[in-house]
């Protein structure tokens, strides 16, 4: 648990604006977007007691959005949108598309060590170019860009 976090309120100011982004990015819809940010506060607040200071608080945040977000796509039975990849040989991003495969690849995701699985979210998910992961992160863009690389290789090894 990390001790000195600022006033909840502060944390709703400062972040809403920029989780309410990356949802949008996620759903490409202004109402849906103001739900799941609306809903990752909610559960922000119910487990900001368990935020443990191992990535910056935006990225916890943008962590909930994602999955609020793919928890209301499994409920409505709805396709989560796949990004780019570095390459264009078949990825575990493609198969997010087939309903049967995303689960499996969810499991491989959820066990995958940082930074592998939060530069992968945010680049798959959120969308996010690697210049600003690579700031998230206090890193280089090419940090960001060889980390969802070496993300990419660990799912499909772990998918074969």
């Amino acid at each position: 648990m990390v001790r000195n976090l600022e006033p909840f309120e502060e944390i709703y100011e400062r972040y809403f604006k920029d989780v309410y982004r990356y949802a949008l990015s996620l759903t490409r819809d202004e109402h849906l977007a103001e739900e799941i940010t609306q809903e990752t506060f909610f559960k922000a607040l119910r487990s900001i007691d368990r935020f443990d200071g191992k990535c910056r608080l935006y990225v916890w945040l943008c962590q909930i959005a994602k999955n609020t977000y793919f928890t209301l796509c499994e409920k409505q039975g709805r396709a989560i949108p796949a990004a780019d990849g570095l390459d264009s040989s078949p990825g575990p991003e493609e198969g997010l598309l087939r309903k049967d495969t995303a689960f499996r690849i969810h499991q491989v995701l959820h066990k995958l060590e940082e930074p592998y699985k939060e530069v992968f979210s945010l680049r798959t998910f959120g969308e996010l170019p690697f210049q600003q992961i690579g700031m998230l992160f206090g890193k280089t863009e090419s940090w960001a860009r060889v980390t969802y690389h070496r993300a990419r290789l660990k799912i499909r090894e772990e998918l074969e």
